[in-house]
């Protein structure tokens, strides 16, 4: 049985106590345009109303509790306590325009084991509920941070967690957080059935999918989902997904140094995207840095500006849309696949 969120348990409280319908918004209000973080402070309303919030959920809107801040430039990387003495990790990124994106996690941990992320290294603690995934984003709104974007790339694997869907549920509900669909972002190592359900029920959220290789046998070795779920059977879902929405779908792939990075793979990645179909156009490939940590074996390293270039020449003389990804907090562990919820 999935557990009900705040917003919806503050609804079902106001119904059985016979509260007026304009309760609701009166709380909602007080979360999301005053930036009130505590009940007892929500003064609008009567006070045996704020002391029955505050005995059903405890005295503070947010579930989770900010216990470290790291920042450096255009970065800031929050440690989170959760339920359970655990930790996660949730990463704002600012924008020289003046754009916040954040990275949240969606899982404590991630029990996929790909070889060079740090996550993976934890292996799975537990599935974050919708109010944990949802409450990394309304700690920084109720400081006052502008919420412009969102990502589900930090900790975890966004689609093995089933309340993925709920949190989504809430941060586009207008009365909520109020946020496009194509302002949020799932990434996946390739679970076909996120994807199809993705595909279904938020065809307007933007997908990435996590490639790293070309070849089965080498993604397993660096992927073992990919055992599971093979590269050819997820390019099929990630076309379905295409066909169905009309959006771009953007391919990672992380460049290590004499691993993935030759003149082979760039060839191949190319020759897996194209002839998909009217919709191939929508394939994009994000280059990624691969960053280092010292919880990661030595034999992973970046490649070279030369070995980028050089794929990444290749890509485009096959046609193939790609950006090479700027990396920013590398320096405080807070770039891809360096999140390990340390102190």
């Amino acid at each position: 049985m999935r557990p009900i969120s705040k917003y919806e348990t503050i609804r079902r409280m106001l119904s059985d106590s016979k509260q007026p319908e304009y309760r609701y918004a009166q709380i909602m209000d007080a979360i999301f345009k005053q930036n009130v973080g505590e009940y007892e402070r929500m003064t609008l309303l009567p006070k045996v109303l704020r002391d029955e919030l505050t005995r059903m959920l405890g005295p503070n809107v947010c579930s989770i509790v900010p216990v470290k801040e790291l920042t450096s430039k255009q970065v800031s990387k929050v440690l989170f306590a959760i339920a359970g003495d655990e930790r996660v990790e949730t990463v704002r990124l600012t924008y020289e325009r003046g754009w916040n994106s954040y990275c949240i996690s969606t899982q404590c941990g991630c029990g996929f084991g790909c070889r060079f992320c740090a996550t993976g290294t934890i292996g799975l603690k537990r599935n974050l509920t919708a109010d944990e995934i949802t409450d990394q984003l309304l700690h920084f709104r109720l400081n006052g941070h502008a919420l412009d974007s969102v990502s589900f790339m930090c900790m975890g694997e966004a689609l093995a967690n089933p309340h993925i869907f709920d949190a989504m549920t809430i941060l586009t509900d207008p009365h909520l957080f109020g946020l496009g669909h194509r302002r949020i972002t799932i990434s996946t190592i390739g679970l076909l059935p996120g994807i199809d359900k993705l595909t279904r029920e938020f065809p307007q959220v933007n997908l990435i999918n996590s490639l790293h290789s070309p070849f089965d046998d080498q993604r397993s070795e660096l992927m073992p989902i990919n055992d599971r779920f093979p590269v050819r059977d997820v390019m099929k879902a990630l076309d379905r997904h295409i066909r169905h929405t009309g959006r771009k779908v953007y391919i990672a792939y992380t460049l290590l140094q004499g691993v993935n990075d030759s003149t082979e793979h760039a060839e191949a990645v190319a020759e897996l995207l194209r002839g998909r179909g009217p919709g191939e156009h929508l394939y994009h490939v994000n280059l990624i840095p691969f960053n280092s940590t010292e919880i990661l074996p030595d034999s992973y390293r970046q490649s070279d500006s030369n070995r980028i270039k050089a794929f990444a020449r290749i890509l485009k003389s096959k046609g193939i849309s790609f950006t090479v990804r700027t990396q920013f907090g590398s320096d405080i562990n807070a770039a891809c696949g360096q999140l390990y919820r340390s102190e």
